[in-house]
């Protein structure tokens, strides 16, 4: 019997706690913004585009705290966060998905160029989407991080992101 009211206490506590969580969080206005652009044709290689990013998606500055998700509609191509600073950052990315990935008589998959396959495996491997955090304003990213496209095909491409904001505006 002393079991079954202390379980009730419990389910009661928590009753109130939760109810008082809802009635708090209510007063947060949560917000939505999504917008989509295109990235400027670059043939291969890993490329910064942090402030490419920024100047595609002025909501941020509209946001106390938040989540910016990126999302690359393409399948041989990568967003990753890396080093901003040092330019051989670039070229060891590069070279050093090219030996995961080399071009080859390794794929069955060969229609649309010796640079496809690879290329479909790099961007797996790297992922196409990101989420960043947003505080203040600004992208929460650490003092060296920035925002890279991988380009894997040689020829230059025209790229398009999704980019999607979840969260607290000013």
């Amino acid at each position: 019997m002393h079991f079954a009211w202390t379980l009730f206490a419990v389910a009661q506590a928590i009753f109130i706690f939760n109810a008082f969580i809802w009635k708090n969080q209510s007063s947060i206005a949560m917000s939505w913004d999504q917008t989509s652009f295109s990235l400027s044709p670059r043939s291969k290689g890993c490329y910064l585009i942090t402030d490419e990013v920024v100047r595609s998606v002025p909501q941020i500055k509209n946001y106390k705290v938040g989540l910016l998700n990126l999302f690359l509609q393409h399948t041989s191509a990568g967003l990753t966060l890396n080093e901003n600073c040092d330019p051989d950052v670039r070229e060891d990315m590069t070279s050093s998905l090219d030996r995961i990935a080399p071009e080859g008589d390794y794929y069955i998959h060969a229609d649309e160029g010796p640079d496809d396959m690879p290329g479909h495996v790099k961007s797996s491997t790297v992922g196409v989407s990101l989420t960043i955090p947003i505080l203040n304003g600004r992208l929460a990213t650490g003092t060296w991080q920035g925002i890279w496209l991988c380009e894997f095909r040689r020829y230059k491409h025209s790229r398009k992101i999704v980019a999607t904001i979840q969260g607290e505006k000013k």
